[in-house]
């Protein structure tokens, strides 16, 4: 099992789980996977709930996706989570002859056609929010098992409140197990305020402590990159700032974006200076670090090794 970003492409053959701890986080991911499957001329499923099927609509329509030609034409597939989930059930747990007659029968078509196929899923998390942890686990396995004879790629996403907790553990491994990857990124805006960094810490702190791969992660100095870089940002470009959070399998990745144009410079601080050693800090402890500039400001980034 790797860990991607969600700028990875998703491939033929791929089975990928998103840990999220917001729907935004959610919608900002999926809606890209979706986007790209279409432009790229693949056929999106998606088995989801009303909620996120109107807000991944709404990514695509933000994206320039005509998303009423595409489900008019076939090229994307828009069914319920829930009322799909009851159709395979039975006695509490998925029937795979159910599952192969009506999500087999969907993708089976769609890969007719000879495009790609792009599947999003949610009724696995369905499952496990309620409560019947065995049986999203069955679920997954029945999608691997659909997938290796029908070569496509799927995206499962599960709300980490959910999956939280040592009670979860096993489970969880189990699900990372049954998966080719996690794609995981998260991001949170702070305000220019004095008490922002401390802030921005604790939001990176405690989203490395909930995820699977917590255990690998070097907090400590994932907790100073953040300081430094917020603080930067609070002190030299003085406009709200964002924070993300995104790992590829190798590292972490922690980036703070503002809206000042303005790079920052590696200053050689005395011995007796009481700043300017924030970018050196940073560089110390960090396996690679940059600074990416754009229209609307500049995105200062530090990768940390995991353990």
């Amino acid at each position: 099992m790797t860990v991607q970003t969600r700028e990875s492409p998703v491939h033929d053959g791929q089975h990928v789980v998103q840990f999220y701890d917001h729907d935004r986080d959610l919608v900002r991911a999926v809606g890209d996977y979706l986007t790209r499957a279409l432009t790229e001329g693949a056929t999106a499923i998606v088995i989801a709930t009303d909620e996120h099927r109107r807000a991944f609509e709404a990514a695509l329509v933000r994206a320039g996706i005509d998303a009423s030609r595409a489900a008019a034409d076939g090229t994307a597939q828009w069914l319920d989570a829930a009322q799909t989930l009851s159709s395979i059930m039975d006695a509490g747990l998925p029937d795979r002859a159910a599952f192969r007659r009506v999500v087999g029968r969907i993708v089976r078509q769609a890969r007719a056609t000879g495009r790609p196929v792009r599947a999003y899923g949610e009724m696995v998390s369905l499952l496990w929010d309620a409560g019947n942890v065995p049986a999203a686990i069955e679920l997954e396995k029945l999608w691997n098992e659909l997938g290796q004879e029908l070569s496509f790629a799927l995206w499962c996403a599960y709300h980490s409140t959910s999956t939280a907790g040592a009670e979860h553990a096993d489970a969880v491994h189990e699900v990372c197990r049954l998966h080719t990857a996690v794609m995981d990124e998260a991001a949170v805006r702070f305000r220019a305020s004095p008490d922002a960094p401390f802030a921005a810490r604790h939001f990176v702190t405690s989203l490395l402590k909930r995820r699977p791969y917590g255990a690998r992660a070097p907090v400590d100095d994932a907790q100073l990159v953040v300081s430094e870089l917020a603080t930067n940002s609070v002190v030299h470009a003085g406009t709200p700032f964002s924070v993300s959070v995104r790992c590829d399998g190798t590292a972490i990745r922690i980036s703070v974006h503002d809206r000042s144009p303005r790079e920052p410079i590696v200053r050689a601080a005395g011995p007796t200076a009481r700043s300017g050693r924030g970018l050196r800090l940073v560089a110390a402890v960090a396996r690679d670090w940059g600074v990416e500039t754009a229209s609307d400001g500049k995105t200062v980034w530090a990768e940390l090794s995991l353990r």
